[in-house]
């Protein structure tokens, strides 16, 4: 589904085919099909298969992507312990949640990729070396 939402040239697409699922985020350019609220003012949208069984079935039985924008940290930065905490912290700014085990928060690596050219724009989980090889 990642070309209805981003333009995908080969270079993206090799990039991709090799590291997703997995700890990255391309940042590719949008196609119109992509909500502008959902784009930056340079009109690109972010790109995220994350390697987790849990979030991966999701999106399997949903049989589409899930379309959101990036989670905001909370102002004490203290990470949720469970299911029944969350709830209690964030009530009913929350439509369901799932118990999938705890995740570490660890931030993807940001690759953005234009006409064959690839920048990092933040390093994290995902090692930058198979970008430039």
């Amino acid at each position: 589904n990642i070309s209805e939402y981003a333009i995908v040239s080969n270079k993206a697409y090799k990039l991709m085919r090799k590291l997703l699922p997995g700890p990255y985020t391309f940042v590719l350019p949008a196609t119109k099909e992509v909500p502008k609220l959902l784009q930056n003012k340079r009109k690109q949208v972010g790109i995220r298969v994350p390697d987790h069984p849990v979030i991966l079935e999701v999106v399997r039985q949903l049989g589409h992507p899930i379309i959101s924008t990036t989670c905001q940290e909370v102002e004490d930065d203290l990470p949720c312990a469970d299911i029944w905490e969350i709830k209690d912290r964030f009530g009913l700014q929350i439509g369901m949640g799932i118990d999938g085990d705890y995740i570490y928060p660890e931030f993807s690596t940001v690759v953005s990729i234009e006409d064959d050219d690839v920048v990092v724009l933040r390093e994290g989980k995902g090692d930058t070396a198979p970008l430039f090889s």
